[in-house]
Parts: C-alpha cells; sequence; structure tokens
C-alpha cells in the first residue's frame, strides 16, 4: 500500500497580472503548503474502486468526475501509451480540508493521487507529458504535484522552486460557506496589477515582506462573503503578524512569529467560533520533502 500526503496549499500572496485572449487570469503568487491536508491510501485491488472517509466526505462526490478518478484514470492512459503495465487499485481518500476554500484541496488529492500511482505502478514519466496532464486536470494541480514552497505565475503552470523560504507557524480558519471564484474574478476591478516585487533579504525578513503583499482576489471576495471580513480580524486581534485570504478563499491565515502564540490563538478560536474550520500547524521549508 502506498500512502500520499494531499497538502494544503497557501497562497502567502496572490497578485493578478493580466488576462489571455481565452479569458484565463495571469497570476504571480507566492505559494508554500502545509503539514497537515488530505490523506490517500492506495493498494492494489482486483477492480478500480474509490471510497471517501474524513471531516468532510459527505461533501464530496465519488462520481466519475472527481478530481481523483479523473487523475487515476489520465494517468493510465498515460501509463497504456507510454506501454507500461498498471493494474486496478483500491483508493481511500481522508477528506480532512473543506471543498472549495483556497487551499488547493481537490488539486492536491489530484497531484497525491498522480504521486502514489506512479510510485505504485513503477512510472518513469517524463515531467513535460506529466506537466500536461496535470494541468489538463486543473491549473492548481502543477504546484500541488510539486508540493513545496514555490512561485507560479502564468495560469499557475510556470513553476519557479523557492528554495529560500522559511517555515511558518501558520492557523488557517474558513466560515465553512461557499464562494464562487468564476464570481470573485468577475468582480476584478484591476486585471493589471504589479507582480510580486523580489525579496531583499538586506532590508527586511520574511514576515515583513509577505506584510507587504497582497492576494487581489481578497476585496471582491469580502463582497460576496463578508465573512470574510471576520475571518481576517480575528486573525489580526489574535496576534497574526500577517493575515490575508488563500487563493479565492474562503479559507484565510494568519502567521505567527512563535508557537506559543499560534496556539493560544486556535484555542480562542476553537472556543469562539466552533462552527468554523479551524487548523494550526506549520508551513514546509524550501526543498523540504
Amino acid at each position: 500500500m502506498v500512502i500520499e500526503a494531499a497538502r494544503a496549499k497557501i497562497n502567502l500572496a496572490l497578485h493578478v497580472t493580466g488576462q489571455r485572449a481565452d479569458g484565463y487570469h495571469l497570476l504571480d503568487s507566492l505559494v508554500t503548503f502545509a503539514d497537515f491536508g488530505d490523506e490517500l491510501a492506495i493498494r492494489p485491488s482486483a477492480q478500480d474502486r474509490f471510497e471517501i472517509t474524513g471531516r468532510f466526505a459527505d461533501t464530496l462526490s465519488i462520481e466519475a468526475d472527481n478530481l481523483v478518478t479523473r487523475a487515476r484514470d489520465g494517468l493510465r492512459a498515460l501509463a497504456a501509451e507510454l506501454e507500461y503495465e498498471t493494474c486496478p487499485v483500491d483508493i481511500t481518500l481522508t477528506k480532512s480540508l473543506p471543498l472549495s476554500s483556497g487551499i488547493g484541496g481537490g488539486s492536491a488529492d489530484a497531484a497525491a493521487t498522480l504521486r502514489g500511482l506512479a510510485r505504485l505502478w513503477n512510472l518513469n514519466v517524463q515531467r513535460d507529458r506529466l506537466a500536461k496532464l496535470c494541468l489538463s486536470l486543473g491549473a492548481d494541480v502543477p504546484m500541488c504535484l510539486a508540493s513545496s514552497p514555490l512561485i507560479a505565475r502564468g495560469i499557475g503552470e510556470d513553476i519557479e522552486p523557492l528554495a529560500t523560504l522559511p517555515p511558518f507557524f501558520i492557523l488557517l480558519i474558513n466560515p465553512l460557506k461557499p464562494v464562487s471564484t468564476p464570481q470573485i474574478f468577475r468582480l476584478l476591478t484591476s486585471k493589471s496589477n504589479a507582480p510580486l516585487p523580489p525579496f531583499d533579504p538586506a532590508q527586511s525578513d520574511w514576515l515583513e515582506y509577505l506584510g507587504a503583499l497582497r492576494n487581489d482576489l481578497q476585496e471582491p471576495a469580502q463582497r460576496l462573503l463578508p465573512e470574510i471580513g471576520e475571518c481576517l480580524r480575528q486573525l489580526e486581534e489574535s496576534g497574526a503578524e500577517v493575515s490575508r485570504m488563500s487563493g479565492s478563499g474562503a479559507t484565510c491565515f494568519g502567521l505567527y512569529r512563535d508557537e506559543m502564540a499560534l496556539e493560544r490563538a486556535a484555542l480562542t478560536l476553537q472556543q469562539t467560533r466552533p462552527q468554523w474550520y479551524v487548523r494550526a500547524g506549520r508551513t514546509l521549508e524550501g526543498n523540504a520533502p
């Protein structure tokens, strides 16, 4: 059996820098991953089987359009094209991340499926072929396949590893209310914004640098779902050095300088907002496996 982590993806910053003729928006995003998320268990089987367990299992469909089964079928087709033999598999997804929440849950699950099956089936697939498959599953899947700190540009396919990014103490909160990504993009007042500035270690530390960045989707998301503003207020009041929305929301994150401050904030929010998703942890360090 192969166990594969599908870590939560955190957009520490997301700058919208343009829009292509086909409608896709161009992004410049600083991305890291948490040390928690969903998990997949994959084992050989007599026939393909897919099961979902965990806190958010009831909110996810096991029908054929699920990203996990699409990733399985896509990789199997690519393996057949490359003349690899594959076996049927039993996949169990433990769903611990809320759906459609701006932290790459479905994309991380698809990427973990690809990583896990490549190990189980002993595949050696060329990077460009795998990248094409990832992008066909979703714009966030290529960065989730890397699952380590990076800068993503274009529509998410142009990835630059970020070895210098340190780990952070992080708290994620989500009011567990849906927000529409297409609507958020339609509400953007400016689609040609400045890209990420370079980090200068001689002038600032990482938290100071991150505090000066932004998520261009945050303001229109707050207009659609005012609870996002409440999430950000709660994080600021809890002592977060940086607080921002991740991706297209509604998950927001707070970064803290020490573990004690993180634990205090998490305990307070779990007690005052028991109906929310609240999860504390750490982000991965650059070049971490």
